[in-house]
């Protein structure tokens, strides 16, 4: 039994904040697909306790249930039949949501806490954990359902060694969302090292190699629109131009730009802008 078999839920990191509910209706239909229970876990971290009194315990608890009841009605509110867990942990929250990804079949965390909300960074949470969680971890940066429904899959393949995993789990985000998936590589190089008809002739064999990679699966996917794809410049250029047309980036989390690229303050811009998540792949999930 593989991992993905042998998971018990969709987990979800809520905190009260407007990042962590979308993280939990995004989260909804990957808990629906897998059959599996849709885990909110709020974690009552102790280095921001309000103090050392038994009332100081009972209006920590009482924020957290609150938080955690404001995400169950929201998730019921979508009437899909998901089934829900809550559970409330006294623990930090990058150690308890680590914990609980041993054990679940994608991780799920907004993209800014309630700490950062008001700041507009990334949370420090769903950086860490996208680079240590024991599955794969879906940053969300916003949830609307009917941009969702038009916007292509983004696969990061720009070194295939590391791609493999990131694009079978593309492959299967793009089927549950019923979107076209696009197979990304991405080439860089300083201005004068190549005129433009240079440029477009790499990026034409690039694509070229890209496709034939992609044959075996255009042949077991024949119904999914599988394009690859070939840039001149970094991954963020590309989701820069194409915002309004993306809504999901998968890639590897050992890819060799680094995941702060993605989650780091400058990706945190761009992809907030496009209304794009991203889905890191940890290096076990590989073919």
């Amino acid at each position: 039994m593989n991992d993905r078999e042998s998971a018990t839920s969709v987990v979800v990191g809520i905190d009260g904040s407007r990042s962590a509910l979308d993280a939990a209706l995004w989260a909804v239909d990957e808990a629906v697909s897998r059959d599996v229970p849709l885990r909110l876990v709020y974690a009552i971290d102790p280095d921001r306790c309000t103090g050392s009194s038994n009332e100081d315990a009972a209006h920590d608890l009482a924020t957290a249930e609150i938080a955690v009841r404001h995400a169950l009605m929201a998730v019921e509110s979508t009437d899909k039949p998901v089934k829900i867990e809550v559970e409330i942990l006294q623990d930090r929250p990058l150690n308890a949501l680590r914990a609980e990804s041993r054990w679940a079949a994608m991780l799920c965390v907004g993209s800014k806490g309630l700490v950062h909300s008001s700041r507009g960074r990334i949370g420090s949470t769903a950086s860490a954990l996208a680079t240590s969680a024991h599955c794969p971890v879906a940053v969300v940066y916003a949830h609307d359902p009917l941009s969702s429904k038009r916007g292509w899959v983004v696969a990061d393949a720009t070194e295939s060694a590391r791609a493999n995993g990131a694009l079978r789990h593309a492959i299967e985000e793009a089927q549950l969302r019923g979107a076209p998936l696009r197979v990304l590589t991405t080439w860089q190089s300083r201005p004068t090292d190549v005129g433009q008809s240079a440029a477009s002739e790499v990026i034409g064999l690039v694509e070229a190699e890209s496709d034939r990679r992609l044959a075996e699966w255009k042949t077991r996917h024949p119904a999914l629109d599988i394009r690859a794809v070939a840039v001149h410049g970094s991954i963020l250029d590309y989701l820069a131009e194409h915002a309004d047309s993306i809504q999901l980036v998968v890639t590897a989390r050992d890819r060799a730009h680094g995941i702060a690229e993605l989650v780091g303050p400058r990706g945190c811009g761009v992809l907030r802008n496009a209304n794009c998540s991203v889905l890191v792949c940890d290096p076990q999930n590989v073919l």
